[in-house]
């Protein structure tokens, strides 16, 4: 699922979406809120649509450069693996390749993400891209030694953390305001799109140019992703250089800000179980008796819900709201539970691509909301950290999964998964609403200097029942 990646009033205030009860909204308003960054009314009509972010300049130089990246990582890991496989003829060694494609992501995200908060950003990319180049040009090399590419894999891998992080972060900046969230969903479309597309043409382009010639290609991509941001993207002093007027006051800081993550971390950790049906197809189809072609259609189930999860969470109202996130994130493992009953192999990939739908609708809102809490000077390293998180919980369930299929059956174990998906869930949307009256005192408790205003994320997460600002609306 890409990567990486989060109803009530909303408005704008200071540049930045802001959620709250329709109270607070309104007020913001009054005060000057719903412009741009340049005072300019955003039309109605521009929230949520892909069309809409697209046309910002920037957003398209970061949104290409990403999906060509995407692209030559696929196209690179179908010619890792066949180039290994010819040369060894050893399955175990070929599986090595391939998650060496994976593994350094979980090192690199939290020793590497950073550098997107003390270096410029678009510098950040930028380097990141050139120094992939590099290491993917050197894979093209004939003849080289397995342990040499090998190591050029996992330092491609660990070089992909704090360009991913820099991107993550550099997307508030560059979208106009109320089309964060479509960007984020256009963005998860495009990745899946793009990971499919890479596989498919990856077979091909090795039986036309080689395996060498396709890893040449990989490094070419990433040659043109820097160039296009190079040039695409405006240049912006690094966010820890920033000058206090610059910070906005109303976000979360140090231990008020660990304390706001807490649930996020949950949140983002639970699509490791749903990505366990991903991780049984072969074993589910077998166990249902099912031919071999099947396996591809479970597989692509996730794949295709993610796409219309995207495009789903990208047209819907920009507000973010604690209830937006959690009642997709609970919604997502039932599908998974229903699946386990469902007899037909064509009705259980029906299923799986629900869960799809809804897992991606709260990951893009969950993106949103942290998006909110965190300072522009920590964003990096949450976002890449928060990524972190998302590929360490999918190794670690489909390595459980793998366990518990040998034992219970892998429809058992998806049904199982995706029950506990649920149940976690709704602890963490207790624990989320649990902590609103703490947080309320703590912000009642906030000294009245001016400097230092409470986070209207915060608020919303903060109102006790039977106050002003009433019930929250729907998303």
């Amino acid at each position: 699922m890409g990567g990486l990646s989060l109803s009530v009033s909303i408005c704008t205030h200071s540049g930045h979406t802001v959620v709250g009860p329709r109270s607070l909204a309104e007020e913001d308003c009054r005060s000057g809120g719903g412009l741009r960054g340049g005072g300019e009314p955003m039309a109605a009509s521009e929230r949520g649509h892909f069309a809409a972010a697209v046309r910002s300049a920037e957003f398209r130089a970061v949104w290409l450069g990403e999906a060509l990246s995407v692209v030559g990582d696929q196209l690179a890991r179908v010619a890792l693996a066949l180039l290994v496989y010819s040369r060894t003829n050893s399955a175990s060694l070929t599986a090595l390749t391939y998650a060496l494609t994976f593994a350094p992501a979980v090192l690199g995200g939290f020793l590497l993400s950073g550098l997107a908060d003390r270096y410029p950003r678009r510098t950040v990319i930028v380097v990141s891209d050139l120094v992939r180049c590099g290491l993917a040009g050197s894979m093209a090399i004939p003849g080289l030694p397995l342990s040499v590419l090998w190591c050029l894999v996992g330092a491609l891998t660990l070089a992909g953390a704090p360009f991913k992080a820099a991107q993550l972060s550099l997307l508030p900046d560059v979208l106009p305001n109320g089309l964060y969230k479509a960007g984020l969903g256009l963005r998860q479309v495009t990745i899946q799109v793009a990971q499919v597309a890479g596989f498919g043409l990856g077979g091909v382009l090795v039986a036309a140019i080689g395996a060498g010639g396709v890893l040449a290609v990989n490094g070419g991509t990433f040659l043109i992703s820097a160039v296009i941001v190079l040039l695409g993207v405006q240049a912006r002093p690094a966010s820890r250089k920033a000058s206090p007027s610059q910070v906005d006051p109303g976000v979360a800081v140090g231990p008020r800000l660990g304390a706001q993550l807490v649930v996020p971390v949950i949140l983002i950790s639970l699509v490791g179980l749903l990505m366990v049906p991903e991780g049984v197809a072969a074993p589910y189809a077998e166990a249902a008796g099912a031919a071999s072609f099947t396996v591809g259609l479970l597989m692509a189930a996730d794949p295709v819900g993610s796409v219309i999860g995207g495009w789903w969470a990208g047209r819907s109202s920009s507000a973010t709201s604690q209830r937006a996130v959690v009642v997709p994130a609970i919604v997502a493992g039932l599908p998974l539970v229903a699946s386990a009953v469902t007899p037909w192999v064509a009705g259980v990939a029906v299923w799986w691509a629900v869960s799809g739908v809804f897992s991606t609708i709260y990951l893009v809102r969950l993106q949103a909301l942290v998006a909110e809490i965190v300072p522009d000077a920590r964003r990096g390293t949450v976002m890449g950290r928060l990524g972190t998180c998302l590929y360490t919980a999918q190794g670690v369930a489909m390595v459980g999964a793998g366990l518990a299929a040998d034992r219970v059956g892998p429809a058992t174990t998806v049904a199982a998964s995706g029950a506990a998906a649920s149940v976690v869930a709704v602890g963490a949307a207790i624990v989320w609403r649990g902590a609103r009256p703490r947080q309320l005192k703590a912000d009642e408790d906030e000294p009245a200097s001016g400097t230092r205003l409470p986070s209207p994320v915060l608020i919303a997460h903060a109102t006790p029942p039977g106050t002003s600002g009433g019930r929250k609306g729907r998303s």
